[in-house]
């Protein structure tokens, strides 16, 4: 860590008008976003390029960023996407064999805001009463007055639609599993390859990682492709993936899920995907305080629990599901939905990451679990 007494000064100011004192990391300016905080003591270069982050500025709890500096492997898409970062300390010289570039650097390669030097552990204790809201951080707008009119002219994330964002602008195929050194389980993926489309609300490049090693050909196409263009690929299943803002704004994806459940291809929801498809089904959905996002959350049902990777600030409504859909997980935190299955339609999904990065592998068997319900369907339709 430079000192701080050769660091440029930077402010954060919270909606409710809390104001924090720190130092500039990444690129100078000014940003607006949903300040929210990670419980993960790993993957930060995950967490800032993870698409489900766009329009929020994440807090990292762990007290300091950069020691293992940034790699190309580690991205979870092209480039960060978060609106801001803050930290407790920033290392500027990182130590580790996989390095290619300091922290610092590469968030100012991407004009990414960052502030350190601030106790993040009050911000998440605010965060965490108060619950998450807007705010600004600015290396040249240093009156708080002044950056407090902007943070309290930003939309509110309840009604954002972000995946229009995020998602790809054209069809792509990907075959690229997850590399052997980290597999963590040996794979029967030597059978006839399965034809997946993986609708992108903001999908995790590990997740399709994980569908690769398990014998799937992906297919990725944009939130807003028609129905008819997917069945035209004649997929042997659908892939929902995760995704940043509020589901309920998604119209586009509540839409498509109707039509392609009435195909009755085997279908996987993750995140997002998991709240567009109950949505699709009649349930609602709704913010949640503060949200769940780290890599330790537990969930289970019937005296079985996976510690599970988490990254959502939404949550389907119980009350509000349609009687055919059963609840198959509930974070054991807030007792709130964490995974549902259709009683008749081949479909399941989950409110958490099951291909982690960073996380425990706890729930990777989804994804056996996904390919097992197409090669049964597969085999009865021949």
């Amino acid at each position: 860590m430079i000192s701080s007494a050769a660091s440029q000064k930077a402010l954060l100011v919270l909606a409710d008008g809390t104001v924090y004192e720190g130092y500039s990391f990444g690129a100078k300016g000014t940003t607006v976003g949903e300040v929210v905080f990670n419980t993960g003591m790993t993957g930060y270069q995950e967490v800032l390029t993870d698409p489900s982050y766009a329009g929020q500025i994440v807090t990292f709890t762990y007290p300091e960023l950069g020691n293992t500096g940034v790699n190309p492997e580690d991205e979870e898409s092209i480039r960060p996407q978060v609106k801001g970062a803050i930290a407790k300390n920033i290392c500027h010289r990182p130590s580790n064999w996989r390095s290619t570039q300091s922290l610092p650097d590469y968030l100012a390669d991407h004009h990414v805001i960052g502030i350190y030097g601030i106790d993040t552990r009050s911000l998440t204790r605010k965060i965490r009463s108060v619950g998450a809201m807007n705010g600004a951080i600015s290396t040249e707008i240093l009156d708080y007055h002044d950056l407090l009119r902007l943070v309290q002219a930003a939309p509110s994330m309840a009604g954002l639609n972000l995946v229009k964002e995020v998602t790809t602008k054209e069809v792509y195929e990907w075959t690229t599993p997850t590399p052997s050194p980290w597999e963590f389980a040996p794979i029967d993926s030597d059978q006839e390859p399965l034809t997946v489309v993986a609708i992108d609300f903001g999908i995790k490049r590990n997740i399709l990682r994980r569908l690769a090693s398990y014998g799937c050909r992906v297919i990725v196409v944009p939130a807003d492709t028609p129905p008819e263009k997917i069945a035209a690929y004649n997929p042997d299943g659908i892939f929902f993936s995760n995704g940043p803002g509020d589901p309920a704004a998604v119209t586009e994806g509540i839409a498509l899920a109707k039509q392609l459940l009435q195909g009755e291809k085997p279908t996987f929801g993750i995140c997002m995907g998991h709240q567009i498809l109950g949505l699709s089904l009649g349930a609602e959905t709704f913010k949640l305080k503060f949200g769940h996002r780290g890599l330790n959350q537990p969930c289970g049902l019937r005296q079985q629990v996976e510690i599970t990777s988490q990254n959502h600030g939404f949550a389907v409504q119980e009350a509000s599901l349609n009687p055919q859909v059963e609840i198959t997980h509930l974070n054991l935190n807030d007792r709130t939905v964490a995974g549902l299955k259709h009683k008749s339609l081949p479909f399941f999904s989950v409110q958490y990451h099951p291909e982690a990065s960073p996380g425990p592998h706890d729930a990777d068997y989804l994804f056996a679990k996904f390919v097992d319900l197409m090669r049964q369907a597969k085999k009865d339709r021949s």
